[in-house]
């Protein structure tokens, strides 16, 4: 049980934020993957983890599901986040926080990154990015925090995610189960992807480019960023963006412990549509 000083600490900060947690947002290019200890593998953000690899069928299940790739300082390539081919061969959905932090500053450069899926590299066309920000931004968001970047060559041998449709969710108090398809892994987890049945718990009023918070109960690690997350026929129906109190094992709670992903509605359909 939190003291209630701690609680309002955290609702201080979270109005000083305008509700903006994004794990990693301020901690790319590295998206902290190697700089965890041990024991955090072992621990997760709610007393139950469900997680377990992916499997042949489960990639088959999700076709889409690709690697966001970034080359560190020194030159080696590291997995940074999870991201979607998506309706097009060439067009690939991630996080806008790969590349700003919240402040909207560039932290890496994106012909530093590339798309893995189906065992192979794909580079991005750097002029083509979209970020799901306003021209003129000076804060990331949430609900804006998306980007859509085209290929420079399109995919051969895996198929794109379906083009979603827009979720028919009502605002306030949920329970929709869920499946987060995380195919970049996280770092608090033993293997090198994973997936979970989980439940979307909330759905907040629109905000930022006409999206929806989801705000759920699916356990997430740095380098989870951009999981897909999919109802129970399958469709993608939002993606993943950040959780508070990382690795904290803590029951969820809808106001201080939870994970946010934002629906694939609003101004990102369109954009996906577009493309």
């Amino acid at each position: 049980m939190e003291v209630d000083g701690r609680r309002w600490r955290f609702r201080r900060v979270a109005a000083l934020l305008g509700g903006l947690w994004l794990a990693g947002a301020d901690l790319a290019p590295e998206i902290r993957a190697e700089s965890a200890g041990a024991g955090s593998r072992l621990a997760a953000l709610y007393p139950q983890d469900g997680r377990r690899d992916m499997t042949g069928a489960d990639v088959a299940r999700f076709p889409g599901a690709g690697v966001l790739y970034c080359h560190r300082p020194d030159g080696v390539p590291q997995k940074a986040a999870a991201a979607w081919l998506i309706g097009d061969p060439s067009v690939v959905v991630l996080n806008a926080h790969n590349f700003r932090n919240r402040r909207m500053e560039v932290t890496r450069a994106i012909a530093d990154c590339y798309f893995h899926i189906g065992g192979r590299n794909y580079d991005f066309v750097v002029e083509s990015l979209h970020l799901g920000t306003a021209p003129g931004a000076i804060a990331l968001h949430i609900t804006d925090d998306w980007a859509i970047l085209r290929l420079a060559e399109p995919v051969v041998g895996a198929t794109p995610q379906a083009v979603p449709t827009a979720p028919n969710l009502r605002e306030g108090v949920v329970d929709l189960p869920v499946t987060m398809v995380s195919p970049g892994g996280h770092e608090n987890y033993r293997g090198p992807s994973s997936l979970e049945s989980c439940r979307i718990r909330q759905i907040d009023p629109p905000s930022e480019d006409g999206i929806r918070r989801a705000r759920h109960d699916c356990n997430d690690g740095y380098g989870g960023s951009g999981s897909g997350l999919f109802d129970e026929a399958g469709r993608l129906v939002a993606i993943q963006s950040a959780s508070l109190s990382m690795n904290s094992r803590r029951s969820f709670d809808p106001d201080f412990h939870y994970g946010s992903a934002f629906l694939i509605e609003g101004q990102l359909l369109d954009a996906i549509q577009k493309k």
